[in-house]
């Protein structure tokens, strides 16, 4: 207790009854934010369309981060000819004799389409760095050229906005387990995170220089507090919402026409083909459908 008998236990944001008493926002509120921020992405996709404007926005952090988690709440609602994901694998044999950036160079949005990038060229900088999976020349290398390349994205027209996920080793360590204990998020604990959590401090030092070599007023980073997921998701899908001044273009609803006579079509007899069995409801038995 304090000496104004204020408990210091207790969360500052308790007091609002958005928030639990651990501070985390209630799944009510949450849904209802998400459903509001969901509503301007789409009015957002209509302008950038319009505008011809290419956007790519670069998702890193460390495993567990949250990051694909951010980028299914971002695309859910949205066209994916205009808004799409990038989520490349290891390199081939023949992308490992480019030049560094060439893979992602053709995965870079045109005019009017936004490009989530779920890890990006930063790889080179982050796990590719710890794992030993380049050589220091080839790390100092893109340290120095990366800049230089964000440089020409950006003098290019393009927007790029570059998020990093920041979490504590504590909560990382529980995401993992709980991966570990449900079989539906099994698949997501790849021998990559199993060797990560050995290295939390090689992973540190790696971002840090990573900040200080590409950290630059043209392209910054930005950093989501995501210990706390539906605080991250929110924060960051408003942060991005505010780099643009966009404008409400989303089509007016149309008079649907009046629809045509029926002519003198016959269905084949529903029973000739071979319906999915009904394990929830029942097979159809109108058959004036096609």
């Amino acid at each position: 207790m304090t000496e104004d008998g204020a408990d210091e236990t207790r969360h500052p944001l308790a007091d609002d009854d958005r928030y639990d008493e651990d501070g985390v926002l209630k799944k009510k509120p949450y849904k209802k934010e998400l459903k509001r921020l969901r509503t301007e992405l789409v009015k957002l996709q209509h302008w950038l369309r319009d505008e011809g404007i290419p956007v790519c926005v670069v998702f890193e952090g460390r495993d567990a981060a949250g990051k694909g988690g951010v980028i299914k709440r971002i695309t859910k609602r949205l066209n994916p000819r205009i808004v799409r994901v990038v989520a490349l694998d290891k390199p081939t044999e023949r992308e490992q004799g480019q030049w560094y950036f060439q893979r992602y160079v053709e995965h870079l949005p045109t005019a009017g389409e936004m490009a989530l990038f779920d890890r990006s060229w930063y790889n080179r900088a982050g796990v590719e760095r710890v794992m030993g999976f380049c050589t220091d020349e080839e790390y100092e290398r893109f340290l120095d050229s990366c800049p230089t390349f964000e440089r020409l994205l950006v003098d290019s027209g393009m927007v790029l906005l570059k998020y990093w996920f920041s979490i504590s080793d504590a909560e990382q360590e529980r995401r993992f387990e709980r991966r570990n204990e449900d079989p539906r998020r099994r698949w997501k604990l790849s021998p990559m995170d199993l060797e990560a959590r050995t290295q939390w401090e090689a992973y540190s030092r790696a971002k840090d220089r990573m900040f200080e070599a590409t950290d630059t007023e043209f392209a910054p980073w930005y950093v989501v507090d995501a210990d706390v997921k539906r605080h991250a998701r929110l924060n960051c899908i408003s942060h991005l919402l505010s780099q643009f001044d966009y404008e409400d273009r989303t089509p007016e609803p149309i008079e649907l026409p009046s629809r045509p006579e029926r002519g003198d079509y016959e269905r084949p007899p529903i029973e000739d083909q071979r319906w999915v069995p009904a394990e929830f409801g029942t097979l159809p038995t109108d058959p004036d459908r096609t």
